[in-house]
């Protein structure tokens, strides 16, 4: 499987995923083809190498002749079906702006029919959403990874005023997105890289198992005193052995909380859909032993468990991040013993599956034939061992 991981350490624009693209190895000209059948006014798509905090990378500009005109949404897509460009890239084009629009209606309270387009109606906008649709088309991947998404700080000005970072629609798209600290007194992502990743990725976190083939580095066009203002793209094929996906660790410490509410907050946790739930010894402040309780979830469950463990335990606080982890490829399955049906886990790797039997199945075997469970776990090894699901 062909995929792209996208790492946002300085935030995310149109011209650094251009930069990007173009520096992954998509021929400019093919992009700059597909601009041409848009008929906008001599729009010239320009890429040089830069440094960026002594590191190289590729920044595309657009130049383009000044112009008074303010479009809306119908507008920019009847100019995108009129185009020469391919059904797919037509298509991803279309849902970026349409993303867009839908974020500028919720923040300006009005319709998507409705929505003013400002700078992102302008050329080099249209310029940098089209160009990236028409690049990602171009690299055919089969999936689109990314990095968590920093916005920076600060004010941007804007066609309504000023306004904090992240802008209003950048915020929008960001929903269910997560997003990383920064320190960076710029604004890092624009409304124009939030709807190209909001659109475009299927999956956000670590980077993914894969075998890097190429790595392509966009540079925005701000110089940021702390870092290089670089978007890096990594190319190349994912394991599909290894499936991935993102959960959160919640973790509190503890050390006024008795024992057995410790426990029972981690049957709560457990009961309530986390994934695991664990407790650490530690050593904490003014010499006290102590414990850490923690889970992994889903997104979807963070705040649920949160509230568990504050009403479990009376923790006044919870850390939380999210963590990309790799799994193999799993099924249930069921062996029969001498003593009856144990259920339990098929897992794949190589292509070769190995079983792990479910202790509560064992452990009801094993009460009800008055056996150790030891045994019963031994019995349900062999079960599988001598079965053609082992081969």
């Amino acid at each position: 499987m062909r995929v792209a991981y996208l790492d946002c350490g300085s935030g995310i624009s149109g011209d650094m995923t251009l930069g990007a693209l173009v520096d992954a190895g998509v021929p400019l000209a093919a992009i700059q083809q597909g601009i041409d059948s848009l008929g906008l006014p001599s729009c010239r798509l320009e890429a040089r190498t830069v440094a960026k905090h002594g590191f190289r990378a590729t920044h595309v500009s657009v130049a383009f002749e000044p112009e008074h005109v303010h479009r809306h949404l119908h507008h920019i897509t009847a100019m995108i079906d009129r185009s020469r460009l391919s059904a797919r890239q037509k298509d991803l084009a279309t849902r970026i702006f349409t993303r867009l629009a839908e974020a500028e209606a919720h923040v300006h309270g009005t319709t998507i029919e409705k929505v003013h387009f400002h700078e992102v109606g302008a050329v080099d906008s249209i310029a940098d959403i089209v160009g990236s649709a028409i690049g990602w088309d171009l690299l055919e991947v089969d999936q689109v990874h990314c990095s968590p998404i920093p916005t920076g700080r600060g004010f941007v000005r804007i066609a309504h005023g000023q306004v904090s970072v992240p802008a209003p629609a950048t915020a929008e798209l960001l929903k269910d997105i997560p997003l990383a600290a920064s320190s960076a007194e710029a604004e890092l992502t624009t409304p124009t890289g939030a709807a190209i990743v909001a659109t475009l990725v299927d999956q956000f976190g670590g980077i993914p198992a894969m075998r890097v083939a190429k790595i392509g580095y966009g540079a925005g066009t701000r110089d940021l005193e702390q870092q290089p203002n670089v978007l890096r793209l990594f190319l190349g094929e994912h394991d599909e052995q290894l499936q991935e996906d993102v959960v959160w660790v919640l973790e509190a410490n503890l050390d006024d909380v008795p024992g057995e509410w410790i426990g029972h907050c981690v049957q709560q946790l457990l009961a309530a859909g986390a994934l695991d739930a664990y407790t650490v010894p530690v050593h904490m402040k003014k010499d006290r032993p102590g414990t850490i309780v923690g889970a992994l979830c889903r997104p979807a469950d963070v705040a649920i468990l949160e509230r568990v463990i504050f009403r479990e335990t009376g923790s006044l606080g919870i850390r939380r991040w999210p963590a990309s982890r790799h799994t193999l490829p799993r099924r249930p399955h069921q062996v029969e013993t001498c003593w009856g049906t144990v259920d339990g886990k098929l897992a794949f790797l190589d292509g070769k599956a190995s079983f792990s039997p479910e202790y509560e199945s064992c452990r009801r075997l094993a009460r009800e034939a008055d056996q150790p469970l030891r045994e019963v776990y031994r019995a349900a090894q062999r079960a599988f061992d001598l079965s053609e699901d082992s081969v």
